[in-house]
């Protein structure tokens, strides 16, 4: 028994419907592979030297050295307009090298778990510049800073800095923050180092 005249219209519609589904799910996947393309991980080793006021008021009262290694991911692409333009990006941190040099010698290691990074859109290929806020902690051998403290202490950091070597796989970080060191109350006595922290990095994107 043949198909009925409505049958037959029917089938080069259903296969127009077809390839026009197939080729919106193709150029679905290409613009997937453009986004996981131009939102790389991004890695970064640094080391960085603070100076700040602790117990006195005093800005050169206080000295830390400390270095470490962290790795991101850029959540979005660019967004906003104008000088607002840039993209989110994610990280975590470790710091195996945190070195209070003065007023006491007291070593220590922490942690980065939230760092939140805003990447301007208006740099170029050699310059791109950026701010960032962080929060984490630190555990030292030694109450910090010296007395009834604690040797556990929350850490928070907030600034900016430039990327030299922009968009490209590898290049220089160069980066300025205020940063906090206090125990939140965990020891008897609760003074706070605010200081300002000045980085050199490396960074490489894969």
């Amino acid at each position: 028994m043949g198909a009925s005249d409505t049958e037959r219209d029917m089938r080069p519609r259903a296969r127009i419907k077809s390839e026009i589904l197939l080729g919106v799910l193709l150029l679905a996947g290409h613009g997937w592979a453009q986004v996981r393309e131009e939102r790389p991980w991004e890695f970064n080793a640094w080391i960085a030297g603070a100076t700040g006021e602790e117990t006195q008021n005093s800005f050169g009262q206080a000295q830390i050295l400390s270095g470490g290694f962290s790795a991101g991911k850029v959540l979005t692409g660019e967004m906003g307009r104008g000088w607002r333009r840039g993209s989110l990006e994610y990280a975590f941190g470790v710091l195996p090298l945190f070195v209070q040099l003065r007023p006491d010698k007291i070593y220590g290691g922490g942690f980065e778990p939230l760092i939140l990074r805003w990447n301007s859109g208006l740099g170029g290929e050699r310059m791109a510049p950026y701010i960032e806020l962080a929060g984490g902690a630190a555990r030292t051998d030694a109450n910090l800073p010296a007395g009834d403290t604690s040797d556990f202490n929350f850490t928070a950091r907030g600034g900016g800095g430039i990327r030299l070597g922009g968009a490209r796989r590898r290049g220089l970080d160069l980066g300025c923050y205020w940063w906090h060191i206090s125990n939140a109350n965990l020891g008897v006595k609760n003074p706070e180092f605010n200081g300002i922290q000045v980085r050199l990095g490396y960074h490489w994107f894969r």
